[in-house]
């Protein structure tokens, strides 16, 4: 059962449709990483707003951010205070842009929750390039 609020956009309480998570992850890097945060999340080592991979899509963060799945008001991840809504996450893969803005008014939301959230992105996407591109990792 999922649930809409008034601007039709599934917020986090909707849950994730089975059809967010894909197969078992085919990239080794992608999946020695999850791994490795599942056991240290279980093992109470890493704080689950700390991951730069995603427990429920199985991929990256920053390949999934923008799932509502990963909108939080309480903590203040991908949300709006001034508007109560969920904010939208803009990643650009080639120049490793992440920007957040607010889906109803627009700005960016500055909070200290979304600044970690980009900066986890930014370290998300720069793991998945050096997973495409060992070579350039190295220089």
């Amino acid at each position: 059962m999922t649930e809409k609020c008034h601007c039709g956009d599934h917020h986090a309480w909707a849950g994730p449709s089975p059809e967010d998570r894909p197969h078992a992850p085919r990239q080794p890097i992608l999946a020695s990483t999850l791994a490795r945060e599942d056991r240290a999340e279980d093992a109470g080592m890493l704080d689950p707003t700390d991951r730069v991979t995603c427990r429920t899509h199985h991929r990256w963060l920053h390949e999934c951010v923008s799932s509502p799945v990963h909108t939080n008001p309480a903590i203040g991840y991908r949300w709006c205070r001034r508007c109560d809504h969920q904010a939208l996450v803009a990643v650009d893969e080639l120049t490793g842009d992440v920007a957040i803005h607010c889906g109803l008014c627009g700005r960016s939301p500055h909070s200290r929750a979304n600044r970690e959230l980009v900066e986890l992105c930014r370290r998300s996407l720069a793991l998945a390039r050096s997973s495409r591109f060992p070579e350039s990792a190295a220089a």
